[in-house]
């Protein structure tokens, strides 16, 4: 088969490295807008799936119809080379005809659970990807999967790809600060490449009114501005609410509980898994559930076999969801709202070292955002806080009420 001529697209000199480096570790950082993600698959498509003995597997921590949301912007890079009909694209894979070469597409955690150990006996895989990086939050399931990446035949290389989050993220403490390496590097240091641009290294390709909103950012809020549009990493002991926090692994010989609060669209339910020790003043905390759009009968199939007639404790607003979880057999009671109960709640939190498990993605995102609106007055801003909240209800409910999670009423 000829391969008919590819069309040229100029790349930022940033991503030069991706060709020449023979380094392991790629760190790609930026912010919106900076084209990080459209030059590492447009390099991947071009570099490697023309090239012979590559197995590319291209991850992010959560992906669910790849097909829908990731495999057409892999075919857009394509049709852009001019090179559609030299490729096979299924459902989860896209395969160069010419070499043989192909890019596999697999989340990392599936509704069941992790599917590490699925990943890592992926056969001949010589690049991981790994897309919104900062999502993944326990080091050893990237350390398990990267290091089955060993192909003797080709470079093997690990390329994250992400918005730099906060500086208690394993990448931080990883890449940069356990290397003495300064945020926002470019350069090849040890086995490690660091690529990090911003919007404006791409800003004749972005739109102008995108530019203009920007600017304006820029000026009303230049915390969010740094770290949104320039990739900046959040320190996250100013202005957050809860900074005694860490990551660790939930006891599971202590009593346990849930916190639910109900959503539909856009704000999620969410549930946590709830163990207070109180002679150690520990609070352990496991992310459930964190989902839109859950139906009544989505809901009870999700919460049912989770909580095993433990007491839940729930959104008092939602009677009648209450109710049919009642008839169902979950263990679940109203939670009690009142003047100055959030504030309350949050004291009562802040009084206890928190563990949060690795994998508690969301929970670990609303803790590193949830912010005072007025400190002063004890109102913390509306907004992240959703599995917050439930695990707010349970420990006002034990912590202020003192009941025992094995109690039911």
């Amino acid at each position: 088969m000829m391969m008919r001529k590819m069309s040229k697209i100029k790349l930022n000199k940033k991503y030069k490295s991706l060709f020449t480096s023979n380094s392991r570790f790629f760190i790609c950082t930026g912010g919106r807008g900076s084209a990080k993600s459209f030059s590492v698959s447009y390099w991947s498509a071009l570099m490697l799936l023309f090239e012979t003995g590559h197995t590319v597997l291209f991850s992010r921590y959560t992906m669910t119809s790849a097909h829908i949301s990731i495999i057409p912007e892999f075919v857009s890079k394509i049709e852009l080379m001019g090179q559609i009909d030299n490729f096979e694209v299924t459902k989860d894979s896209i395969i160069c005809k010419t070499t043989g070469s192909k890019m596999i597409f697999r989340g990392i955690k599936s509704s069941s659970g992790d599917q590490t150990a699925n990943l890592k006996s992926l056969a001949g895989v010589t690049t991981w990807i790994l897309d919104e990086a900062e999502e993944l939050l326990d080091e050893s399931i990237f350390d398990t999967i990267q290091l089955s990446v060993r192909n003797n035949n080709r470079q093997n290389r690990i390329i994250l790809i992400m918005n730099p989050a906060s500086k208690v993220h394993w990448i931080y403490k990883r890449f940069f600060e356990g290397e003495g390496i300064p945020p926002g590097t470019n350069d090849i240091i040890g086995d490690t490449t660091y690529i990090h641009t911003t919007y404006k290294d791409n800003e004749k390709n972005l739109p102008k009114s995108f530019i203009n909103d920007i600017e304006k950012i820029a000026i009303k809020n230049p915390a969010k501005f740094n770290h949104l549009i320039l990739g900046g990493w959040l320190d996250v002991a100013e202005g957050v609410i809860f900074s005694n926090w860490e990551f660790g692994e939930f006891d599971t010989d202590l009593e346990y509980g849930y916190g639910l609060d109900f959503g539909y669209s856009p704000d999620p339910t969410a549930m946590a898994k709830i163990a207070i020790d109180k002679d150690k003043k520990i609070i352990y905390l496991h992310e459930e559930i964190y989902q839109t759009e859950m139906l009544v009968s989505d809901l009870i199939t999700s919460i049912k076999p989770i909580t095993q007639n433990k007491v839940v404790i729930a959104d008092n607003s939602a009677n009648r969801l209450i109710t049919e979880l009642s008839r169902e057999g979950v263990n679940v009671l109203p939670c009690v709202k009142g003047a100055g109960s959030i504030e309350e709640g949050i004291k009562l939190m802040m009084d206890y070292k928190i563990i949060i498990t690795p994998s508690s993605t969301n929970l670990v995102k609303e803790m590193n955002n949830y912010i005072w609106s007025n400190k002063k007055a004890g109102a913390p801003i509306d907004m992240y806080n959703h599995i917050i909240d439930g695990i707010r209800y349970y420990c006002s409910h034990i912590l202020k009420v003192g009941n025992s999670p094995l109690i039911s009423f």
